[in-house]
């Protein structure tokens, strides 16, 4: 098996993982600029884009300034734990089909799970508490109602 090039500190990998993210944020953004907007009488907070924007803007504003004061530096090779991350992206965008927390919450422990946590306590925080405390702020706070799914319809009824 021929040794495949190593990018160790070479400018490829030092701009192409921010410039990725640069670019899906951009994209993110533009997608957010079709959203309808509420009209003023029903409108009991934020405009539907205006949250998505301001955390993709916050988004592109710190990967530029992780370009500046701590550029990247691999240390070690594409690995085992580096794709099964990736695949669980994939996963994660499955199950969003079903429900999006449902996903949120196999991801997150799933993920834990994959970089080594081993602690059931900590995995079902990870899995089931937190999304469902993301749910209550946002759907309670914020008043930003989830795309329906197997877990939001038994809460929105």
């Amino acid at each position: 098996m021929a040794n495949l090039p190593k990018f160790e500190n070479s400018r490829f990998e030092r701009w192409l993982a921010p410039c990725v993210i640069i670019c899906f944020c951009s994209v993110a953004f533009w997608i957010s600029t079709t959203f309808r907007e509420m009209p003023p009488i029903l409108k009991r907070g934020i405009q539907p884009a205006d949250f998505p924007q301001l955390l993709l803007i916050t988004i592109i504003l710190l990967t530029l300034a992780m370009m500046v004061f701590d550029p990247i530096k691999l240390r070690e090779n594409f690995n085992a734990t580096t794709a099964g991350s990736l695949g669980l992206f994939a996963v994660f965008g499955a199950f969003t089909w079903i429900d999006l927390f449902l996903a949120l919450g196999i991801f997150a422990a799933a993920l834990a799970a994959l970089w080594g946590e081993r602690r059931p306590r900590i995995l079902i925080l990870v899995g089931a508490v937190m999304p469902l405390v993301i749910f209550l702020l946002f759907d309670q706070i914020f008043e930003i109602r989830f795309p329906r799914g197997l877990l939001t319809n038994l809460w929105y009824g």
